[in-house]
């Protein structure tokens, strides 16, 4: 039997909690984020804001300059996870394989229940209608036969979207689509990709496999797997997590350390979310950067306690961030990755010991 996968993805997630909870801010651009004069970055911004060019991970002296008439708000995110948990109770409504990828998006194996409501299609139509009339949010949902079609389908007709790709036009689909379209294919692969002559899905298939092992390494065989529209990954409801990690991509280079902190406190933030909403802690914290050489550098720290919030996650940092040349050398691209994952009981409180440093304290790198 086909497959029948759906791809939910909440639409500005942050900012529209915002707008629906302060009616006032609803039709303005707004910026979820640190404020132009505390040097802060943009952690989401509604569709009013994008329109001018701003988007996440920019600086907010950036994009105050792009819309003039942006409404800064900082982030609330008991508020986020209490909107996400009711969305994750529609969705079991409707089937048990619920794949989370974040607080705001997640696959569904819809399969069985296609068959009783006549079509995969009628059955996000109908979760789309539950979320909205729920939690009064909007929702885009993609529609395919495997995972890598559905998340990319879900992008398709943003805000309030809904999209199908059904199996025999998946080919077609595919050739025409930009390289940067395809998950999993960031901006330094489709550099590398397009001087390769890889431009589209087209360019991609007309590559042997071992033509793309031997330029991208083990991801090679999922470009040219994903090319054909193959995906065969399930939707695992109960998978067992090794990592729990975010990045953030610079438009340009930064060396500014006050930036840097601040980018790194927001990725912190969204991580003790996921932590939570997952009950789970870390023993291993793992610094990424990239310098604008393309470099990669890693710094990590693994402790017998946990990392469970903001503070057990910013207050190791400073030591790891002096064992790098942030600061001092430009980079492109800044990360964090929780790793050694445990059960936790949020209401055992953290147990983490790690030492608590201040923002204030950005001299330490």
């Amino acid at each position: 039997m086909t497959r029948k996968i759906v791809h939910i993805d909440m639409d500005a997630f942050f900012a529209s909690v915002e707008q629906r909870d302060f009616p006032e801010l609803r039709g303005k651009p707004v910026i979820v984020g640190g404020k132009p004069e505390s040097r802060g970055v943009v952690a989401a911004c509604s569709y009013e804001a994008r329109q001018f060019g701003v988007h996440s991970a920019m600086p907010s002296s950036r994009a105050v300059k792009l819309c003039k008439d942006a409404i800064f708000v900082p982030p609330r995110f008991d508020a986020y996870r209490q909107a996400s948990a009711g969305i994750h109770e529609v969705f079991k409504q409707y089937t048990s394989m619920i794949e989370p990828l974040s607080l705001d998006e997640a696959y569904l194996d819809v399969t069985e229940r296609a068959a009783a409501l006549g079509s995969a299609t009628a059955v996000a139509q109908r979760i789309k209608q539950d979320i909205k009339s729920t939690v009064d949010l909007t929702a885009s949902a993609g529609i395919s036969y495997n995972k890598f079609l559905a998340k990319i389908a879900s992008d398709m007709d943003k805000p309030d979207g809904l999209y199908v790709i059904r199996p025999e036009h998946a080919d077609a689909f595919i050739q025409q689509l930009p390289i940067r379209k395809f998950f999993g294919v960031g901006k330094v692969t489709e550099q590398k990709m397009q001087r390769l002559g890889i431009f589209t899905g087209a360019d991609l298939r007309s590559r042997t496999e071992v033509e793309l092992q031997t330029e991208f390494g083990q991801a090679g065989a999922y470009y040219y797997r994903v090319a054909r529209g193959i995906d065969e990954r399930p939707v695992r409801a109960h998978r067992t997590r090794k990592s729990i990690g975010q990045e953030t991509t610079f438009s340009g280079d930064v060396v500014d350390k006050q930036f840097i902190w601040q980018t790194l406190q927001t990725i912190a933030a969204s991580l003790e979310s996921t932590l939570e909403a997952k009950q789970l802690a870390a023993r291993t914290l793992t610094l990424k950067l990239r310098y604008s050489d393309f470099q990669l550098n890693t710094r990590s720290k693994t402790t017998a306690s946990v990392f469970v919030s903001v503070s057990d996650i910013t207050g190791t940092l400073p030591e790891l961030l002096r064992r790098t040349e942030a600061g001092h050398r430009p980079i492109r691209l800044i990360g964090i990755t929780l790793s050694n994952l445990v059960k936790h009981d949020p209401e055992q409180g953290s147990l983490a010991i790690v030492e608590v440093r201040e923002s204030s304290q950005l001299g330490l790198f």
